[in-house]
């Protein structure tokens, strides 16, 4: 069974392992996602995140349909065991949300409360995350800052704001920030106390073996101002399955089936990197999964691990590798391949 711990900051006890959902609506249908979430929350997950905008790839034919999905499970359990993490999106070409109104100003951010509670057939959200900045920042998979790029928008007193009144209404328990940078928040923390308003108590990046950007000044701020990291893609997207070894395309998988998901995980030092990682985990007697699960799990400042999954079987792996509990040896180990692959996926 999954082990729990209370995310810092809240009266949130979840698991230590978070079910993704991205897949229902896509690659997943609705019978295929609740049998999904049945098992999950079976083995002791308790915990469940998804975002207006899924099902992954993003598109104005199936949005909404994963909260749907989900909304529908939801209804038939009892609400205080299950704590429910959804995503409001941020500014950028999504012209099927809202006819394309996604900057964060404050009716948005309480318009995109109100459809997600009404998708998910629910009083409260337990953590309302913002999907990505609405400032100009370097995102999934880019790394330099350029300040050509910046944009007028709602500023981030306003979204500490709105997400404060969604906190005084009942409508929201928390609130999250989701592929934000180590200044993002740390500027929404000094808002909120300079407002003494509640501030953010997590954040959602992608982190795993091959994508270590909360290592450094994200990982100081995070302890600092008292946070936790939810971790997404913690197996790459499948690359440190070993499903993807030697160039193979399975049939079903995501990167078979969209040739424009998940481009960060797709440069050959990413897979000579997941091979490094696949020998290591085969000297240890440890699955791939195990190796990148179980390492995730041991950071010191993550709060829960997303996995995700398109079939029960890869479900059941994903939750049993993600309560492995790594040694000093394999530790050690995978310290002496990072110095050759510090952050292949940023």
């Amino acid at each position: 069974m999954v082990r729990y711990k209370t995310l810092p900051g809240t009266d949130l006890s979840v698991s230590e392992v978070c079910l993704g959902t991205m897949t229902f609506g896509e690659q997943n249908t609705e019978d295929e996602a609740h049998r999904q979430l049945d098992c999950a929350f079976a083995q002791g997950v308790n915990f469940l995140d998804t975002a207006e905008m899924y099902p992954v790839p993003p598109n104005g034919r199936t949005q909404g349909t994963t909260e749907t999905f989900v909304g529908r499970w939801l209804a038939k359990q009892p609400r205080d065991k299950v704590v429910v993490a959804t995503k409001v999106a941020g500014p950028g070409r999504r012209p099927w949300i809202r006819g394309g109104r996604t900057d964060l100003t404050r009716d948005v951010i309480a318009e995109a409360c109100g459809t997600s509670l009404a998708r998910l057939r629910t009083d409260y959200i337990d953590l309302f995350q913002i999907h990505w900045p609405q400032r100009n920042v370097p995102t999934f998979g880019s790394t330099q800052f350029d300040p050509s790029k910046e944009r007028e928008g709602p500023p981030i007193r306003e979204q500490v704001e709105a997400m404060a009144a969604l906190v005084k209404a009942g409508k929201v328990r928390h609130y999250g920030l989701s592929n934000e940078t180590a200044w993002g928040v740390c500027e929404f923390q000094r808002v909120a106390r300079e407002l003494g308003l509640p501030g953010p108590v997590t954040v959602q990046n992608s982190y795993s073996l091959l994508s270590r950007g909360a290592d450094g000044d994200l990982a100081e701020a995070l302890f600092r101002e008292r946070m936790s990291l939810l971790a997404y893609s913690p197996l790459a997207m499948g690359i440190l399955t070993g499903k993807y070894a030697d160039g193979a395309k399975p049939p079903g998988a995501r990167f078979t089936l969209f040739d424009d998901v998940g481009l960060r995980f797709r440069k050959p030092i990413v897979h000579e990197a997941a091979e490094a990682y696949a020998k290591l985990a085969k000297r240890r007697g440890l699955t791939l999964p195990e190796l990148a699960l179980g390492w995730v799990r041991s950071r010191w400042f993550v709060g829960a691990t997303i996995v995700a999954a398109t079939t029960i079987a890869q479900l059941e792996e994903n939750l049993k590798a993600s309560q492995v509990e790594l040694d000093e040896q394999t530790q050690a180990e995978i310290a002496s391949v990072m110095t050759y692959y510090p952050n292949p996926a940023p």
